[in-house]
Parts: C-alpha cells; sequence; structure tokens
C-alpha cells in the first residue's frame, strides 16, 4: 500500500470513529452511536457515546468530562 493510500485509510476511519468523552479510550463508531441514541450536543458540538450509562453522567455534567479531554 502506498502511503497516501494509508493516510486516506486513516482519515476515513477517525471520521467515522470518536472517543467516548466518559469513559476515554472507548473508541465509538458514529454510526452505531446514532443509531443507538448514544449522541449528545453540546456547545455546538457533537458527542458520541459508548453506552447507555455514559449517557445520564454526560447529560448531569457535561464539563466534568470535557476538562479531562
Amino acid at each position: 500500500m502506498c502511503e497516501a493510500h494509508d493516510h486516506a485509510a486513516a482519515a476515513t476511519t477517525e471520521a467515522a470513529t470518536a472517543e467516548c468523552p466518559v469513559m476515554r479510550g472507548n473508541h465509538v463508531d458514529k454510526a452505531d452511536a446514532e443509531a443507538q441514541g448514544l449522541v449528545r450536543e453540546y456547545k455546538g458540538e457533537t458527542y458520541y457515546l459508548c453506552c447507555a450509562a455514559c449517557g445520564p453522567l454526560f447529560d448531569a455534567d457535561p464539563e466534568k468530562y470535557l476538562v479531562a479531554a
């Protein structure tokens, strides 16, 4: 594989995934999170959560999790 293709593949993967702001280190497929309702909007930004348990935690105090980012 050429280096340009490697970078394009990495960019596509990064665009399709996000890190959960509550459970740092857990990477989330954005499409799966959207299908499961695990997406939050906060101050004009979209955040993708890894599981249903993260939703109430993020909702209660988004700044707590965003400061750690």
